[in-house]
């Protein structure tokens, strides 16, 4: 694992899940344009902008008998290649070669995601229960447009500051 990796899959649904896969995506400071929520006290709003989540947790989930593939437990987008262990509130992340968000949270498994997993646990994606096994939502800093196959980076806070000024008029 590193601190580079690519987006696997962008994913929005018109509320609820799973999500099914664009190819591109505009983001925005509510997140992926055509992306909607059936629950808006719950999901979504600047805070919450974007879900992510790893495809190396994906398939470990999927070796342990669940029924998951991207998008089935709400995520916006899945990474491969980045190491997840660093992907915590605060961290920046740079998609594509614009568009920086900053994790905010750690989110909470809902009734919801039941469905795919073996027994109906859904808290096995809970960071209380299951550290490190956790989707996250983040806040877009910096707009613009995203692909399937575009590069993610972690990055420090002077390159976050550095890519946000950048970006300013």
């Amino acid at each position: 694992m590193s601190d580079r990796g690519r987006i696997v899959q962008l994913s929005v649904s018109l509320g609820g899940v799973p999500k099914r896969a664009v190819a591109e995506a505009r983001v925005t400071g509510l997140g992926l344009e055509g992306d909607r929520h059936r629950d808006a006290e719950h999901h979504g709003g600047p805070e919450r902008a974007l879900c992510l989540f790893p495809l190396e947790a994906i398939r470990a989930l999927v070796a342990e008998g669940h029924a998951i593939g991207p998008g089935a437990l709400g995520e916006n987008v899945t990474t491969e290649g980045v190491d997840w262990n660093r992907v915590v509130p605060g961290a920046h992340l740079l998609l594509g070669e614009r568009v920086l968000v900053q994790v905010t949270r750690y989110t909470s498994p809902c009734v919801n995601i039941a469905p795919v997993f073996r027994g109906r646990d859904y808290s096995r994606v809970s960071q209380k229960r299951h550290p490190g096994w956790s989707r996250v939502y983040a806040c877009v800093l910096v707009e613009g447009a995203v692909r399937a196959g575009d590069g993610v980076r972690l990055l420090s806070e002077l390159e976050a500051a550095e890519v946000g000024a950048a970006a300013r008029p």
